[in-house]
């Protein structure tokens, strides 16, 4: 079997120790007899952040899932937010899409790189290239243990001011940070992410807001929402306690493309949906982790 299973269920176990609502949101699910296990819930992708620095970035972190068979798709470019991302297309149709974004940061002030350096400079080889991407549990620890020491909170905040994204990736380093509910693979009242909200708006979970609850392609074809990120307490250099942005849940409606419009709805594979991301959806999905998004939960 493909490591990358065994990779896929260490990072969901740790991330729904760390996202409660999404065992609110599968929970509910199963009351509601909409599926009647985890197991039925489809997940349309999960995404990475990391850091633009030689030794790190996408040109490290991809060298993962390349090797278990992840094809390169299309690059995308986040002016206003200084990100770069690129995504990836699974070698089984069981197996979620990767989206891999980082920062640039040499586009930051000298200040915020000086931080950044001072957190990452002992890095001075590729990390990855150290490990043996055959043995999966070497693979979930390295994922799961910190490549730099904890922040302090002062320069949380200087990173955070500037730059939100930089201030998740320099504590939260590389846990999942979003799994996504593919909503069209659900039953009838479920299947569409209209009705998939107000399901999520039932039950209490609540929404990214930013640039409206639904976010949708120019082609009306990729439909996105996304929950406000959880907070998790987080212990930061001095052994001191804040709570900070975590991580979040995604959910994703891909609409079935004009061509194969008259198949049979048992029919319908990932290959007749929209495919791939869209830079206007994806900017605000970041805003999951923004501090007036997760203000919501106070």
């Amino acid at each position: 079997m493909n490591p990358i299973y065994e990779v896929l269920e260490g990072l969901m176990r740790r991330y729904k120790k760390r996202v409660p609502d999404v065992s609110k949101v599968t929970q509910a699910l199963i009351e509601q007899n909409v599926i009647e296990k985890e197991e039925d819930i489809s997940n349309d992708h999960i995404a990475f952040r990391t850091m633009g620095l030689p030794n790190l970035g996408i040109q490290s972190f991809e060298k993962i899932f390349v090797h278990y068979g992840y094809k390169v798709e299309d690059d995308f470019n986040f002016e206003t937010k200084k990100l770069n991302a690129r995504w990836y297309s699974p070698p089984e149709a069981s197996l979620p899409r990767i989206f891999i974004s980082e920062l640039r940061v040499n586009e930051l002030s000298i200040g915020v790189q000086r931080i950044i350096e001072k957190y990452t400079k002992d890095i001075i080889t590729d990390p990855v290239d150290e490990l043996n991407l055959d043995n999966a549990r070497a693979v979930d620890q390295f994922l799961h243990s910190p490549l730099w020491s904890a922040p302090t909170w002062e320069d949380f905040k200087i990173l955070q001011k500037e730059s939100e994204y930089a201030a998740w990736v320099i504590y939260n380093r590389y846990y999942l940070n979003h799994y996504t509910i593919s909503v069209h693979d659900l039953k009838e009242g479920y299947n569409t992410l209209e009705k998939f909200n107000f399901f999520l708006k039932s039950i209490g979970v609540i929404l990214n807001d930013s640039g409206g609850i639904v976010k949708k392609s120019a082609d009306g074809f990729l439909i996105q929402s996304s929950t406000v990120s959880q907070l998790c307490n987080a212990k930061f250099a001095n052994g001191e306690y804040h709570e900070i942005a975590g991580s979040y849940v995604e959910f994703c409606e891909r609409k079935v493309l004009k061509k194969f419009e008259g198949l049979p709805k048992k029919e319908i594979k990932r290959e007749h949906r929209r495919e791939g991301f869209e830079v206007g959806n994806a900017d605000k999905i970041f805003e999951s982790t923004n501090l007036d998004q997760i203000k919501k939960r106070a």
